[in-house]
């Protein structure tokens, strides 16, 4: 049995997370972390992680980044490891997480969706086919209408994964409004939707002379990333310091 903290158990993420580990017999919530304590939790509710005193195996954060230095504070100073689904840290919070993973296992990813991680792994091999054969590679994300930075991080994520293949030498091209010429041949043309309730779709497209391959990913509920973080809180149980993300899950 895996036992965990749920750091933001009480935002829209905790909650989800908090219903699908009620229905998995592997692990449980031993205590939850939030400002906010309006809710009816079938386990203790601190608002800050330093009052917690609950043993655990496992922190998974769903939070704020205003949070993040005091919950990297308890992980190391405890032991215990955490799944890391905060967005929009700080460079500097980026460097401290790196230099924490030294002390203690920390699981962080840009997607947690075992679909998305797993997409990113068969990009690699069939971009190496493709983009020999004169493909060309566009990715289009959608999402929903509150979401406010573009194109999302998967996309970029999605695009690094290719990249990487091929010594990061393609540039990414978001708008090409302000250009008057032919695509050339080393770009990734990245482009964003937003409308209505989307969670989120990426369509990775390769397209060769007559012919065009696509690779998609529809993401239907947020239970999907919920999902994935419980995944990667039952492989991050017992791990020694480090830094992973969840391709490590999926591999």
């Amino acid at each position: 049995m895996v036992k965990v903290i749920m750091h933001g158990c009480n935002g829209q993420m905790g909650r989800n997370i908090t219903r699908l580990i009620e229905k998995d017999p592997e692990i449980e919530i031993v205590a939850g972390v939030d400002m906010y304590t309006g809710i009816d939790n079938k386990y203790p509710v601190f608002t800050k992680i330093g009052e917690c005193d609950v043993p655990a195996d496992v922190i998974i954060d769903f939070c704020n980044p205003s949070a993040i230095d005091g919950l990297l504070d308890y992980s190391v100073g405890k032991g215990i490891p955490v799944v890391l689904c905060t967005t929009g840290l700080s460079p500097e919070q980026l460097e401290r997480v790196k230099k924490e993973s030294e002390k203690v296992a920390i699981l962080k990813s840009a997607n947690m969706s075992l679909g998305i991680n797993l997409l990113m792994k068969l990009l690699k091999e069939a971009s190496v086919k493709l983009a020999a054969a004169g493909f060309d590679i566009e990715i289009v994300e959608k999402h929903h209408n509150l979401k406010l930075d573009a194109p999302s991080g998967t996309a970029l994520a999605l695009a690094d994964s290719i990249n990487e293949e091929f010594d990061n030498s393609y540039e990414y091209v978001y708008d090409r409004t302000t250009r008057s010429e032919k695509r050339r041949a080393k770009e990734i043309g990245i482009s964003a939707v937003r409308g209505g309730t989307i969670v989120g779709d990426h369509d990775v497209i390769f397209a060769g002379t007559d012919e065009v391959v696509t690779f998609s990913h529809v993401a239907y509920s947020k239970a999907v990333f919920g999902n994935g973080a419980i995944q990667a809180a039952k492989f991050l149980k017992g791990k020694g310091p480090g830094l992973y993300d969840m391709k490590d899950v999926v591999l």
